[in-house]
């Protein structure tokens, strides 16, 4: 029983906040949001619990994911350009990041 808890836990809260999303009269841009805060606070929960580093690598890759769908919605509901400049340097500096951290877990040095 213990061990299927966080998983209610999980279920739980997701159909509360797809309930939320569905059902209650918010527009289109707030219910995006709401699913980018929602997977941003279950990636920082990978993050903290995640076992292995592998495993907290991806979630903080899946977070400036995250990130840059926030900077695209923003881009849309502000109607300013700059956000999308910065959603597009911090892909950059995901991509390269995410190729350092493959390197250094496979155990090579940055120097070949």
């Amino acid at each position: 029983m213990k061990k299927y808890l966080p998983w209610f836990i999980g279920a739980v809260i997701i159909t509360a906040l797809l309930f939320i999303n569905l059902y209650l009269q918010i527009s289109l841009l707030e219910r995006l949001f709401n699913v980018l805060l929602l997977s941003a606070i279950f990636c920082l929960m990978r993050v903290v619990k995640g076992p292995t580093a592998a495993d907290r690598a991806v979630a903080i890759d899946i977070l400036g994911i995250i990130l840059i769908g926030f900077c695209a919605l923003l881009a849309i509901t502000t109607k300013r350009d700059f956000f999308i400049d910065i959603a597009i340097a911090w892909a950059l500096q995901s991509f390269i990041g995410a190729l350092a951290l493959a390197k250094y877990l496979e155990g090579k040095g940055f120097e070949q």
